[in-house]
């Protein structure tokens, strides 16, 4: 009796080959989306903080920590881990133009170290070395003109 070969063995094995070859890819691909969204919202966070520094900063009479409290009161609520980490610069002599004239504003800056948490140990794997340069240096700015 001749023995027959069935496809559906052979597709099995093709298949689970062409599932080992592109798992890897297609999550590298859903942890490189999560790493990202997750840099845009603190980003978001940091803009929207320097924005409260800002508008704490214009006030007269408040001193630069007061503005550097809100801020980093903010980062908190946006549940930033590193908020007493970040830098914030307060620059109360800028000057703005408002169309029949210039104004004196203030700006507030935030800068911020982020850190991919997924992402830099899988490019460590990959090319045996410091990965992504362990830290990206965010920045996010604010002018109002002074009351």
């Amino acid at each position: 009796m001749p023995r027959h070969v069935t496809r559906g063995g052979r597709e099995r094995g093709a298949a689970m080959l062409e599932m080992a070859l592109t798992l890897p890819l297609l999550l590298l691909v859903c942890v490189g989306i999560l790493e990202f969204g997750r840099a845009y919202q603190t980003w978001q966070v940091l803009t929207n903080a320097a924005r409260e520094g800002a508008r704490v900063a214009v006030l007269p009479g408040v001193t630069d920590s007061a503005v550097q409290s809100r801020v980093r009161t903010y980062m908190t609520a946006g549940q930033l881990p590193n908020a007493e980490v970040a830098g914030v610069v307060i620059d109360r002599n800028q000057t703005l133009s408002i169309g029949v004239g210039n104004a004196t504003a203030s700006q507030v800056t935030v800068n911020y170290p982020f850190d991919f948490i997924m992402l830099d140990p899988i490019a460590r794997l990959a090319t045996g070395t410091g990965g992504f340069g362990s830290t990206l240096s965010m920045a996010a700015s604010a002018t109002m003109r002074n009351e």
